[in-house]
């Protein structure tokens, strides 16, 4: 085990856990993230086969108080709520619950209306669906609301032909579908998702947090916006009524400071309000490591488990986001936007048979099956871009070199 005091700019705090000697360089890149890197708590966790290489946990859990990060501190994980949202889909379809490729409105009638009734349900999963954010008002303390939601949804007016483009699906990817996994399974997402994958990991990544784990969670530092702005905020900033600013003002309430209430900890908002620490994030994609199954833990078959890592959507502008993108069927795929620099925050560098998908701020959970590799972080202290800043990066590259990979030049890690 490891108990080490590290000295930082803010101060001394303490680094713990475990570490396979093999991937010390994980440790070295946890450590250098507090001294230089501004990180002020955080958890990281690997496996590999299925069994644990790195388990570790440093710096504090509320930077007032002082607080420090525990084993069993958790943090809000942003869009990385998205793959444990869509893992469950891909159970549901392993056990043929659901077909992905079917249309919506045979699991959720209501949703078929007009140019909706050709939206399959896999268009919900990899962003083309046409319903990347609503355009109409959300009301104060809607996105607590799930049959006004359910509603607004079924209404919502499309921003393009169901399948004609590609447009990241902020906070509605988890509502519409949470409301198909309902229709399916009678059960909501953070119901199934407990009942059936963090419960029988034994681990945390909850959807919806039962008040006694509440005082376990850490505080959230939001980031600074870049300077000068991306082309997402500066459209923000210049378009009040596009589709970059409705996905950043017009939440139901949900970012703008209420998202670190007992309210929201409680709700089950399945594109961006999942808990969890690294432990949980790296566990519920182990079993997708590991061909789709862990011990007596059985996920996903081997055709579920082929589309979770097949590119299903791609473009040069993602009509949300405004960088290239790539997906599966939810999950994000390696994706090289450096230009020439050795990293920016619209990059996500894994080999390219990895996925996962990274949250506002920093943190990520993803599988690599040929590595058989699942891997964790999470933190406080968000940072800037799009998918991971230097910090998780940084922990993610020291892990496939301690892998073997030798080489990321293509903006892919290869061996």
């Amino acid at each position: 085990m490891i108990s080490r005091t590290i000295q930082t700019p803010s101060g001394e705090i303490q680094v713990n856990g475990f570490c396979d000697p093999a991937f010390a360089g994980v440790l070295a890149q946890f450590e250098l993230n507090f001294r230089a890197r501004k990180e002020v708590g955080a958890s990281v966790f690997v496996t590999q086969g299925g069994k644990t290489v790195v388990n570790l946990w440093g710096g504090v859990a509320n930077a007032e108080t002082r607080d420090p990060w525990t084993r069993d501190t958790l943090a809000l994980v942003w869009s990385s709520t998205k793959g444990a949202t869509a893992i469950c889909m891909h159970v549901l379809a392993s056990r043929g619950m659901l077909d992905l490729d079917a249309p919506v409105a045979n699991y959720w009638p209501e949703n078929g209306k007009e140019q909706k009734e050709n939206t399959r349900v896999k268009m919900f999963l990899n962003h083309t669906a046409g319903l990347p954010h609503l355009k109409e008002t959300m009301p104060e303390g809607s996105c607590f609301n799930p049959e006004v939601l359910t509603k607004m949804l079924e209404e919502g007016e499309l921003w393009w032909e169901p399948g004609a483009d590609q447009g990241y699906h902020s906070l509605l990817f988890g509502w519409l579908n949470g409301e198909i996994i309902k229709r399916v399974t009678g059960k909501t997402v953070g119901q199934f998702l407990q009942e059936e994958i963090s419960g029988p990991l034994g681990v945390d990544f909850w959807i919806g947090l039962p008040d006694e784990h509440h005082s376990r969670v850490a505080a959230m530092i939001f980031p600074e916006q870049p300077d000068p702005p991306n082309d997402f905020f500066a459209s923000v900033a210049t378009d009040p009524e596009g589709l970059q600013a409705k996905i950043v003002t017009n939440d139901g309430g949900y970012t703008a400071g209420a998202f670190q209430s007992p309210e929201a900890f409680r709700a089950e908002i399945p594109a961006a309000g999942g808990i969890a620490n690294a432990r949980g994030m790296a566990s519920i994609y182990a079993p997708q490591a590991c061909g789709g199954s862990l011990g007596d833990l059985e996920l996903v078959d081997a055709d579920s488990l082929a589309r979770m890592g097949a590119v299903a959507s791609a473009t040069q502008l993602d009509k949300s986001l405004l960088i290239p993108t790539r997906f599966s069927e939810v999950f994000m795929k390696a994706i090289d936007n450096r230009k020439g620099k050795p990293h920016n925050l619209d990059s996500l560098l894994m080999s390219e048979d990895a996925f996962g998908h990274p949250g506002f701020g920093g943190s990520f959970g993803m599988a690599d099956p040929v590595a058989e590799m699942s891997f964790g972080y999470c933190m406080n202290k968000m940072g800037p871009g799009t998918t991971l800043n230097e910090r998780g990066q940084g922990l993610l590259d020291a892990t496939y070199r301690a892998l073997g990979y030798r080489s990321c030049a293509s903006g892919r890690w290869t061996m």
